[in-house]
C-alpha cells in the first residue's frame, strides 16, 4: 500500500506497540537532556534564536555527512524523490522541521527562565490533545485512529500528572506568560511526528526522514534568525567553550530518527505518551542532580513523574486500531 493509499494499515503487533513504547520513553529522556543543553546555549548566546539556529544546524551537518554514506541513506534520497514525483508523498508532509525547530527555538527562549520540568508541562499540555486529533484525522502512517476511552484517558491521566509535578511553579505570572510558547510547540510535535512518519515511509529509512527534518527546520530557523539580526542585531553573548552544549542536534537526530521509525507501530498519541514519559522522568532527574535557580522539584514533583508512566501503560493497553481507512493526501 502506498502512504497515501485508501487501505487501512494492518494493526501493529503488541510486541512492536512495547518495543516502541519502550524507544519512545528513552528518546524522551533524550530530549530533556537536549533541552537542558539548549537553554543553557541560548542563555551563554543570550539569544533563543541564535541556540536553535546552532543546534539545528550542527545535526544538520552530521546528516549531511552520515546519510550519503549510507547504503540505507542513498537508497532513501532516491525512494523519496520517486514518491514526491508520484504524488505518493505530498510536498507539506515534508515540512514537519518547522516544527521541530520551533521547538528547538522555545529550548532556547525559556529554559533559563522556567526550568526543564516547567518547560516540560508547557509542551506536554500542547501535545497530549493535539496527539488526539492528529491520530482521529489520520495524519500518521497507521492512519485514523478511535479515540478510545483508555486513550482519551491516558491523555488526560499524563496532563494531570505533569500538572502535579510543576503545580508549585504555576503561580508565578511570569511563568504562565512564558510557557505560552512551549505550549504552542508542543501542538506542534504530534503533526511533526505524524508527517515525519509518513516520510519515513515514503523513504524507507528514518535517516532520511531525518534529514529532511532538519533540513527544512534549519532554512526555517535560518530565515527567522535573519530577521532577528534585523530587528535587535548581533547577540550579545558569546560561543562557549564546552564541548557538551554543543550537542543538542545530535541528541535531536537520535530523538527525530526514533520516532519517525515507530510512529507507525504506536500511533501520534502513544508516541507521545511514551515520550512525555521520559521527558519528565528527565526533567526531574536533571532538576535534582544538576539543579539550577529556576528548578525546584518537591514530592509532588516525584509524584507527578511517577503518574505519567501509569498514563502512558493505560494508553498502551488500549487498542490502537483505526477507526475507519486513512483519506488519500490532497
Amino acid at each position: 500500500m502506498s502512504v497515501a493509499g485508501t487501505t487501512a494499515p494492518p494493526t501493529p503487533s503488541a510486541a512492536r506497540r512495547i518495543t516502541g513504547v519502550g524507544l519512545a520513553t528513552a528518546s524522551g529522556v533524550a530530549v530533556a537532556v537536549q533541552s537542558r543543553i539548549n537553554g543553557e546555549l541560548g542563555v551563554r548566546l543570550a539569544d533563543g534564536i541564535a541556540a536553535a539556529v546552532v543546534s539545528f544546524g550542527l545535526g544538520l551537518l552530521v546528516l549531511l555527512v552520515l546519510v550519503p554514506a549510507t547504503p540505507g541513506g542513498r537508497r532513501g534520497l532516491v525512494a523519496l524523490r520517486g514518491a514526491l514525483t508520484a504524488g505518493t508523498l505530498r510536498p507539506w508532509q515534508c515540512l514537519g522541521g518547522i516544527c521541530g525547530a520551533f521547538l528547538v527555538a522555545t529550548q532556547g527562549l525559556t529554559i533559563g527562565a522556567l526550568g526543564v520540568a516547567v518547560f516540560t508541562v508547557a509542551v506536554v499540555a500542547g501535545q497530549s490533545g493535539s496527539s488526539l486529533a492528529v491520530d482521529r484525522a489520520g495524519v500518521g502512517p497507521m492512519g485514523r485512529q478511535a479515540v478510545t476511552a483508555g486513550r482519551l484517558a491516558g491523555a488526560a491521566l499524563t496532563v494531570v500528572a505533569v500538572l502535579l509535578a510543576v503545580g508549585d511553579r504555576l503561580g508565578d505570572p511570569r511563568t504562565l506568560a512564558l510557557a505560552a510558547l512551549p505550549l504552542l510547540a508542543g501542538v506542534g510535535i504530534a503533526w511533526q511526528q505524524a508527517v515525519n512518519g509518513r516520510v519515513r515511509m515514503a523513504a524507507g529509512s528514518a535517516l532520511t526522514a531525518t534529514l529532511v527534518n532538519f533540513t527544512v527546520g534549519t532554512l526555517a530557523l535560518l530565515v527567522t534568525f535573519a530577521v532577528d539580526l534585523a530587528v535587535r542585531g548581533r547577540p550579545a553573548g558569546a560561543l562557549p567553550g564546552e564541548p557538551v552544549l554543543y550537542l543538542g542536534g545530535p541528541i535531536g537526530i537520535v530523538f527525530i530518527a526514533i520516532a519517525a521509525a515507530i510512529v507507525r507501530f504506536t500511533g501520534v498519541l502513544l508516541l507521545g505518551l511514551a515520550t512525555i514519559a521520559g521527558q519528565v522522568v528527565g526533567a526531574v532527574l536533571l532538576d535534582m542532580l544538576l539543579p539550577t535557580a529556576a528548578s525546584r522539584p518537591g514530592p509532588t514533583t516525584l509524584l507527578g513523574a511517577a503518574l505519567t508512566m501509569v498514563a502512558v501503560l493505560l494508553a498502551a493497553l488500549s487498542s490502537p486500531g483505526p477507526a475507519r481507512p486513512a483519506r488519500p493526501a490532497r
